[in-house]
């Protein structure tokens, strides 16, 4: 970690802008997981107790560049109200003379809420100039003294409020959640205590090849589940009846397979599963092998899979995970996600899961607390273990 930490300045007296990910689920102008929220709590008051004040700048949803009040951070600054004893104001915008003048009115100790930064497309660069992102930044820029980052899970975009703002302050350093995730990702995939096992999940395979690929070189075992396990099946020429495929990777699944036999990892799929005969909860299910014939797709790992999945991970010294076993939403397929959940807890293993729904599981199955690191990053962490630099991570200040 060759980057500022919020730790490296000096804030008493100081204006911080810091760029947070309140991107959480609402319903009804409800927030309802805070996780992220209280994610940041630390640098938050980090930043309170040292005698500085704050301007917060996060996205929520996807407005795509248009003040869509469907997607106002609103209840989030509410949340964070109830979280902090600190005054906490909404800005009715992100730029412009009102919220200047908010800026300029802000005691030490309180915290002002831009809204959402996506109401902009200066944001996220799309359909406007770059000099257009550029003074959209730069206006940004001009709310602090100093810069902080604790969004890992914009960290991969180049955004104005990431990446481009940057340039125009001085000392831009990472808080204490992205030093976190940059600590226990990197030193993790730079030196693995082993053995090494790579859960790998989810839909498809498309988003993962990377990943899969890069882990070929520090994994003693990786264990593919959910829909991407039948592109695998469809390159050995298996039967999938009417399970996911992903048609235009089965070439590639094909290879991957022949690379971790020649490097001489255990790539292991599932050798049974539970099958249905329609995408519901309601549906007829039965237990099969590796074949799934015409009429019945498979919607999550079977027992002997399970098993022998939680047998590999029972062993590990460092446990990686990113992507659920199948679809653990629906309460009939869940249990192949919620046991390797399970096994994954009462590991002696370094467990870092990452992102999306990797995260719901972990959470919905009670274990949360019992592995190393959950991430706040799906995207982010995804292209941190293939090995990508990300722009947020890269526009901070070097030490």
């Amino acid at each position: 970690m060759n980057k500022l930490t919020i730790q490296d300045l000096d804030i008493q007296g100081k204006r911080v802008l810091m760029r947070v990910d309140f991107n959480v689920p609402i319903k009804d102008g409800v927030v309802g997981d805070d996780t992220r929220i209280v994610a940041a709590l630390p640098s938050i008051k980090h930043v309170l107790e040292n005698g500085g004040s704050l301007v917060l700048m996060s996205h929520c949803g996807r407005p795509k560049g248009e003040k869509n009040m469907e997607f106002t951070l609103k209840p989030a600054a509410d949340r964070l109200a109830e979280r902090v004893d600190a005054k906490v104001t909404l800005a009715p915008d992100v730029i412009g003379d009102e919220v200047k003048a908010l800026v300029d009115g802000l005691q030490a100790g309180e915290i002002l809420v831009l809204e959402n930064v996506r109401f902009y497309k200066e944001e996220e660069g799309k359909g406007c100039t770059p000099e257009e992102q550029e003074a959209f930044a730069k206006e940004l820029a001009s709310y602090g003294d100093v810069y902080v980052s604790d969004a890992f899970g914009t960290a991969h975009r180049a955004h104005a409020s990431m990446a481009v703002v940057t340039k125009y302050i001085d000392q831009c350093a990472a808080g204490f959640l992205l030093e976190k995730e940059i600590e226990y990702l990197g030193q993790t995939l730079e030196a693995p205590e082993k053995p090494f096992v790579a859960i790998i999940g989810g839909a498809k395979i498309s988003g993962k090849i990377d990943v899969v690929t890069k882990l070929m070189d520090k994994c003693d075992a990786i264990l593919i589940g959910g829909g991407m396990a039948y592109t695998f099946y469809k390159a050995q020429g298996k039967a999938i009846g009417g399970s996911l495929l992903e048609e235009d990777k089965v070439q590639l699944a094909g290879e991957i397979l022949k690379k971790a036999e020649e490097k001489g990892i255990k790539l292991l799929l599932p050798v049974d599963n539970i099958a249905a005969d329609a995408f519901s909860a309601d549906a007829n299910t039965k237990v099969v092998g590796d074949h799934i014939e015409d009429g019945w797709m498979a919607l999550d790992i079977g027992p002997k899979t399970i098993e022998l999945y939680c047998n590999e991970v029972a062993g590990a010294k460092t446990v990686v995970w990113n992507g659920p076993m199948g679809c653990f939403e629906m309460e009939p397929f869940a249990s192949g996600t919620f046991s390797v959940c399970e096994a994954v807890a009462k590991s002696d293993s370094v467990s870092i899961i990452g992102g999306g729904d990797s995260v719901a599981a972990v959470k919905q199955s009670g274990v949360a607390d019992q592995m190393s690191h959950v991430s706040t990053g799906g995207g982010a962490s995804l292209e941190f273990m293939e090995g990508k630099q990300l722009p947020g991570i890269v526009a901070l200040t070097d030490k």
